[in-house]
């Protein structure tokens, strides 16, 4: 391992990934999105443009500084093997977990998830041309085994195998999790767009989509539903579309009352998690119960979308859900102390 890899010098190779995103040609973009699209058909071409935009705002040099001013990393004599098990709901979304092991001056030992390879391996292939003192500290296995550490993302099920397989190494197991938004019924039809792209980016499949709104009245929904008008392009998709038609058909044989704009259905629940195409409600009246209320669910809960007036710990403003900075860690649990606690 080089002893002289300094943490500026990390910080440096991932801010010039990020300036070589910004100089994608178009010849590029289309290669690319097509080798990730043909792999899996939930992404297309606008939101891998939009997730290579979401990481390069993580690989600002301001950002990756402010980033790591907290703490105290030292660069390891000898660098820990850090698995990490990716997900692949949305483009690159195990990214950061990356980012934050080889900042750390760790080695990730990643496995990649069977629907999200061709963007990442893209990256890591970019980032070891920038920087070749990259090349062994990152390692692509089918099987993390005999590692120091572990980082895991998954489903409910798998994080309990997770904590099963991995508990006599230190670990950080991440399960599901879905995030919400209040309306107080103020919002402005901005407003009710910009909650559009936190329901639909990704076609809603991302933890930090909102899958569930809290109301006041049912006003408010007939309100919501005119204002997400512009997002009616997701049913030109087959496999959202048919997941829409597929829920519709269920609620319209069970007799399950739901209202219905064409793309989206909204039918009131107590469950965080909607199937695609549907987004839950739950009508609230009083705010310091909704409050407990979200208090009691916050381990179930990614982010909290609503105005920033609302006294709500980490509420985050409309349409900005996707929008996450390198200290927004995923469950709220700091990645960079659990990888700083690791020994030499």
């Amino acid at each position: 391992m080089n002893s002289d890899f300094t943490l500026s010098d990390r910080i440096s190779a991932f801010n010039q990934l990020g300036i070589r995103l910004s100089n994608l040609s178009e010849d590029e973009k289309i290669t690319l999105f097509q080798q990730a699209e043909n792999q899996n058909p939930w992404f297309i071409h606008r939101f891998l443009e939009q997730a290579i935009q979401g990481i390069r705002v993580l690989l600002d040099a301001k950002a990756l500084e402010k980033w790591v001013a907290p703490y105290e990393i030292k660069d390891p004599h000898t660098p820990n093997q850090v698995g990490l098990m990716l997900a692949g709901n949305i483009p690159a979304v195990g990214f950061h977990d990356i980012l934050s092991v080889l900042i750390s001056g760790h080695c990730a030992c990643i496995k990649l998830s069977s629907q999200d390879t061709a963007f990442p391996l893209w990256m890591i292939h970019q980032l070891k041309l920038i920087e070749p003192r990259f090349s062994d500290r990152i390692q692509i296995e089918d099987m993390l085994k005999n590692k120091q550490a572990y980082i895991a993302t998954g489903s409910n099920n798998s994080a309990r195998y997770f904590n099963y397989y991995f508990w006599k190494y230190p670990h950080l197991i991440r399960a599901n999790r879905s995030s919400v938004a209040i309306l107080q019924g103020d919002e402005s039809k901005v407003d009710l767009e910009a909650l559009g792209n936190d329901i639909f980016d990704y076609f809603g499949l991302g933890c930090r989509n909102v899958s569930k709104v809290f109301v006041k009245n049912l006003a408010q929904l007939t309100h919501l539903l005119e204002a997400l008008e512009s997002f009616a392009w997701v049913a030109n998709h087959h496999k959202y579309f048919n997941n829409y038609e597929y829920n519709k058909s269920i609620y319209l044989v069970n007799r399950t009352p739901h209202l219905d704009n064409g793309f989206l259905l909204l039918k009131e629940s107590s469950d965080l998690v909607s199937p695609i195409g549907v987004l839950f409600y739950e009508i609230y009246s009083d705010d310091q119960e909704l409050k407990t209320k979200l208090q009691d669910l916050n381990s179930k809960i990614q982010c909290v979308v609503g105005s920033p007036a609302l006294d709500i710990t980490g509420i985050i403003s409309f349409g900005q859900t996707q929008c996450p900075l390198p200290w927004d860690y995923a469950d709220g649990v700091d990645t960079l102390h659990f990888l700083g606690t690791l020994g030499n």
